[in-house]
């Protein structure tokens, strides 16, 4: 694929996705959210009420409302202006959500040091430029602040990965490659939609955050609960290879 291609294209392919997306979204937000990513997300917050948040990269907002929920004053910025018009629309009168379109490569809109925590749920890897988003990250906080990402993880997510397959369809094991290309590719999402995804090695992703100026407090590679199991029993798959990781950085 073009590597010249970038997160213009990428904005594009997300305004055309948005409600197809955002019609799998519960206040939970998706199935792979309310098991791995929401559990470990809340678990590496501290306490939020009357923090200031960003919530980079929000999409339809159920994150944002959920941290609302909390009273804490937060911020929600996508660069899918569809995106934006969605999670307006779901968020109730009464909680002061205040949404922006913006590029989390560029938040030129924000001032320095503005909040407490940041929160990028499944964003980075959407976008080209990801030094200049981390570079972003670390001027909107102020001293002593925690940035919160996940990604897809970069070391089972590849370009080419997916699950190894019998005949009938029984998985074998699931394959990796392509481990070192850095650069975009495409991805099926939905029935028709190929998305556009930016793949860095873990290398990459750790010695960016460490130049940055960041330092980092905590990994986590999200497992499904006993609970969840009980709830969706279909995730025990989940337990072969880490669909995601979580870093807690601080400022």
């Amino acid at each position: 694929m073009n590597r010249n291609i970038g997160t213009e294209e990428a904005i594009k392919r997300w305004d055309s996705f948005a409600d197809t997306y955002s019609a799998n979204h519960t206040e939970q937000g998706d199935l792979h959210k309310e098991v791995f990513l929401n559990p470990t997300l809340l678990s590496l917050m501290e306490p939020v009420r009357n923090k200031n948040i960003l919530d980079a990269g929000c999409g339809e907002g159920y994150l944002s409302r959920m941290l609302a929920r909390s009273e804490a004053t937060v911020t929600a910025v996508d660069y899918s202006s569809r995106m934006i018009e969605i999670a307006k629309g779901r968020t109730p009168n009464d909680l002061l959500i205040d949404y922006r379109q913006g590029n989390c490569e560029d938040l030129y809109c924000l001032e320095d040091k503005r909040f407490d925590l940041i929160v990028s749920n499944m964003v980075i890897q959407d976008l080209a430029n990801y030094e200049k988003a981390f570079q972003e990250m670390y001027r909107l906080l102020v001293d002593g602040g925690c940035f919160i990402f996940s990604i897809l993880h970069p070391c089972f997510v590849t370009p080419e990965s997916g699950w190894e397959k019998t005949k009938d369809g029984k998985k074998l094991h699931w394959n990796v490659d392509k481990y070192f290309y850095e650069g975009v590719y495409e991805q099926g999402l939905g029935d028709k939609e190929k998305m556009l995804f930016f793949h860095r090695t873990l290398t990459s992703y750790i010695n960016t955050l460490i130049k940055t100026g960041f330092i980092l407090e905590s990994i986590i590679e999200p497992k499904p609960s006993k609970e969840m199991l009980e709830k969706y029993p279909s995730f025990e798959e989940d337990f072969r290879c880490a669909d995601f990781i979580v870093f807690k950085l601080k400022k």
